[in-house]
């Protein structure tokens, strides 16, 4: 049996500056899979965290506003779904999009739960039991993913850093050491590396060598 020794942590730099202002602490976002040392990688920057859709039929028609999107929040459709009327008000509960309840709130109260953070506001129009919204999460925003210049176009089109050692984040955020500036590094020893990535890393101050 054959076996490829693959690129080991740091192995790629040639040098890098003083102290730590080459490299700093990352999180690569979940779905990203095996991750090698010395992958290029980018920030994830789309600015649509969270986008609510209003369930056809909804008797209320109050809206879903004030997003926050924490960590603990996984990306999919999440469903919020009114369980309970109420003049002026009412109940619902959230389900993630494994399916699974992650909270129950307040009509016109703000909501903390299953990593968001939101305010379902009454309407002129109450809501009725089962009147409900999708939220449609993009959990990874400011974590990173390998970079890929013709991939979605949410941050991960701008090479902006490289991976220091090898990580597996098949199903889990992982947390990570990358280099961000300033650092000579070697081409053969990168993954992903093409024209347009080279040219992002060389506005960081990452230079790489034949």
């Amino acid at each position: 049996m054959i076996k490829i020794e693959g690129v080991h942590a740091g192995e790629f730099l040639l040098s890098e500056a003083n102290g730590t202002r080459s490299r700093e602490e990352v999180v690569i976002s979940a779905g990203s899979g095996k991750v090698a040392a010395g992958t290029l990688i980018a920030k994830i920057t789309s600015a649509n965290a969270a986008v609510p859709t209003a369930k056809a039929g909804n008797v209320g028609n109050g809206v879903l506003g004030s997003f926050t999107v924490g960590s603990p929040a996984i990306t999919g459709a999440y469903a919020v779904t009114i369980t309970e009327a109420a003049a002026n008000g009412g109940k619902f509960a959230l389900a993630n999009p494994e399916g699974y309840e992650v909270g129950t709130g307040t009509v016109g109260v703000a909501f903390t739960g299953g990593g968001l953070t939101f305010t379902l506001a009454d309407g002129t129009a109450d809501f009725a039991v089962n009147d409900g919204f999708t939220i449609a999460v993009n959990a990874n925003l400011g974590e990173w993913a390998p970079y890929d210049d013709d991939g979605v176009n949410d941050g991960r089109r701008a090479a902006a850093g490289i991976l220091f050692a090898p990580v597996d984040a098949t199903t889990n955020d992982i947390r990570a050491v990358a280099v961000l500036r300033d650092a000579e590094v070697i081409e053969r020893l990168l993954t992903g590396l093409d024209a347009a990535g080279r040219a992002d890393l060389f506005a960081l101050g990452i230079v790489v060598r034949p």
